[in-house]
């Protein structure tokens, strides 16, 4: 990997033998688009396994208090989404002839990443202040090395095709790898934490076990999911990053309407356990939720090209927010006793965060192309930062809401029984919260203004640009956005109609 450059001037665009040299308007081969579905599948090995298990690991294992812990999940995320920003400059700043700008992450940054995975669940007991330091600090250091990896592997998927349909299927391939792991962390992983059992001994012996198999899912990745999208500029400046980002409304009102989603899906995700065991009293059913969510995965994978060229990505992104917003009324008004009716508000709940994360990240590639036909710079690092920051802070604060909901109904970690209190708190925060959020979701996607109709004449206009300035040029300010919205007469160069 090259050293990063400070220059604040565009530079030529890749050579033809450069990765990244190709127009990416022609079809994937399947072995790159399970390849970057593999790269997901390891970004979970760490992402799933501390969401749906820190916070229980915490309270329950190292006996840290609810309240210490959602604070913790709150300050070290906010830090995480903070290192998105940062992870973001670094990869628009880097490039390597030989691996592209994205690949080379993926390979030197899995196995730090999967190591303080591992650390963070091994909290040693040094006393109630040094535990807690030392959470926050592996936690830290765990989002930290998540960024430096998550950031160049979700950029990546803009820089391998154009095409709206070849996107989707890296949506859904992510999306398989994803839930894949999500699955078996359900099957297999949870109906063990249960008081009593050596839980310590569990995480460590999984956390390391991942270390390999991560390890190998992101050198497939590496090799396998190749950069096909030109760029006109391989080193993009802070001047430029941020000039991309102002004048991009698209990803703003994504960027805003994840942020809420992320808010009820990682409080859900955080506290459906707790609603399985305690609530319903049917914690084996976590296994069959698991289950439910790859079929969904693997049914709606099939079908979500077919979604986008028929219905749109914004709407289909509507519909899978409201279907949540079902299920979350259910799981929070459901009797304890019809244990049916809760649990099919899990399912409405998984099947509308399914299809809502298929689809949000062929929407945050599409703001790529909106923001290089606004300002003549194609930044994706900066770009998937952003929204990934916003993604963040919608984990962060969804997380410490379960974490504080237990918190006010008065959880006590490891009793058999929990009061009427307590379990109030937890339909809250598997409930109410994902309920509320996703119903301003969707009101934000309402005035999303980037079709799929609009997606495609930018992506033929930037095509337009480079046919017209040459393949070796450096994109000029004539081609700016404000050249192709001037006025008639105005001494403007405006590219032909083909």
């Amino acid at each position: 990997m090259t050293s990063t450059d400070t220059s604040t001037t565009a530079t030529p665009s890749a050579s033809p033998s450069s990765p990244s040299s190709t127009e990416g308007g022609g079809k994937l081969s399947k072995l790159s688009i399970v390849g970057y579905g593999a790269g997901d599948a390891a970004n979970n090995l760490a992402f799933t396994t501390a969401t749906m298990f820190l916070l229980i690991y915490y309270t329950d294992v190292a006996g840290i208090s609810a309240a210490a812990a959602g604070t913790l999940l709150l300050v070290v995320r906010l830090f995480d989404a903070f290192a998105d920003i940062f992870a973001g400059r670094i990869v628009d700043r880097t490039y390597s002839k030989r691996f592209g700008k994205f690949r080379p992450f993926i390979m030197f940054g899995s196995v730090p990443l999967l190591l303080l995975s591992a650390a963070a669940f091994s909290v040693p007991q040094i006393g109630e202040s040094g535990m807690l330091l030392y959470a926050y600090l592996t936690y830290a250091a765990l989002g930290l090395a998540y960024s430096l990896v998550n950031i160049p592997y979700g950029s990546l998927a803009g820089a391998m095709t154009q095409d709206a349909s070849e996107r989707a299927k890296l949506a859904s391939a992510r999306s398989i790898g994803g839930a894949v792991v999500g699955a078996a962390l359900g099957i297999f992983i949870a109906p063990l934490i249960v008081p009593g059992a050596d839980l310590q001994v569990l995480f460590t012996s999984m956390t390391l076990g991942f270390v390999v198999v991560g390890t190998l899912l992101y050198l497939f990745t590496a090799f396998t999911a190749k950069e096909r999208v030109a760029r006109d500029v391989q080193h993009v400046s802070m001047k430029q990053s941020f000039a991309v980002l102002k004048h991009n409304k698209p990803l703003l009102l994504l960027c805003i309407s994840s942020f809420i989603f992320l808010t009820g899906m990682l409080a859900l995700s955080t506290v459906q356990l707790y609603y399985l065991r305690d609530v319903l009293h049917a914690l084996p059913l976590y296994a069959v939720i698991s289950i439910v969510q790859l079929v969904a995965t693997f049914g709606l994978a099939a079908f979500i090209p077919s979604i986008v060229r028929r219905f749109g990505k914004r709407l289909g992104y509507i519909v899978g927010a409201a279907v949540m917003a079902v299920g979350g009324v259910m799981i929070f008004f459901a009797p304890a006793d019809l244990v049916w009716f809760g649990f099919t508000g899990l399912v409405l709940c998984q099947i509308g965060i399914v299809l809502v994360n298929m689809l949000v990240w062929t929407l945050e590639a599409d703001t790529v192309e909106y923001g290089e036909w606004k300002t003549g710079v194609r930044a994706e690092g900066i770009t998937y930062a952003l929204f990934s920051f916003t993604r963040k802070t919608g984990q962060a604060v969804g997380g410490a809401l379960a974490a504080f909901s237990l918190a006010w109904g008065g959880y006590a970690a490891g009793a058999a029984q929990q009061s009427a209190h307590a379990e109030l708190g937890i339909r809250a925060g598997a409930g109410l919260i994902p309920l509320i959020a996703s119903v301003l979701a969707i009101v934000v996607m309402i005035f999303y203004p980037l079709t799929d109709k609009r997606h495609k004449e930018i992506v033929n206009e930037i095509k337009e640009r480079r046919a017209l300035t040459g393949a070796a040029a450096p994109i000029t300010p004539s081609l700016s956005t404000a050249a192709f919205a001037a006025p008639r007469g105005a001494n403007t160069p405006i590219p032909p109609r083909q």
